[in-house]
């Protein structure tokens, strides 16, 4: 692990250690800005916690959308709940045909099969945590990475 993986315990450790270094319990803990990161072009995605780590259950990201994202197409996931809650920013997200501006605080469960997507019209970085339901989006990451690394600016 790398420490922009910031720390994921395996068990074990002190009652009462509280250092960032502490270990117990299956505990992630990670401090702002860290996790595995991928560049997207005006996206990051930067993954706090994978498939792997919560036996299959969900998926905890948060994507980075810089002004002007125009957003990554319109899609949908067969078997996959997403829930997206704003930090930052004021993203517009689209949820069947209809794009909605969603200020910080605003919360969205999108079931398995609506079409949605995300783009940041706004002046200011937005930010979105996001949980995919159950776990497993990151193992596409890489590919979908390299491909927007391979794509020539418009």
């Amino acid at each position: 692990m790398n420490a922009a993986d910031g720390n994921r315990s395996e068990g074990g450790g002190g009652a009462g250690d509280c250092s960032p270094s502490h270990r117990c319990c299956d505990v992630i803990l990670l401090e702002p800005g860290e996790g595995r990161r991928y560049g997207l072009g005006p996206l990051t995605g930067v993954f706090k916690a994978d498939e792997a780590e919560t036996e299959a259950a969900y998926s905890v990201s948060e994507w980075i959308l810089e002004t002007g994202l125009k957003g990554v197409g319109g899609h949908s996931h067969a078997a996959n709940d997403e829930v997206f809650y704003v930090l930052e920013g004021v993203p517009e997200i689209l949820v069947g045909d209809c794009w909605r501006p969603c200020t910080p605080g605003t919360f969205l469960r999108i079931p398995a099969g609506v079409v949605h997507d995300f783009r940041n019209p706004g002046e200011t970085t937005a930010r979105l945590l996001n949980l995919f339901i159950p776990g497993g989006f990151e193992r596409n990451m890489p590919e979908i990475s390299a491909w927007f690394a391979a794509q020539k600016p418009v």
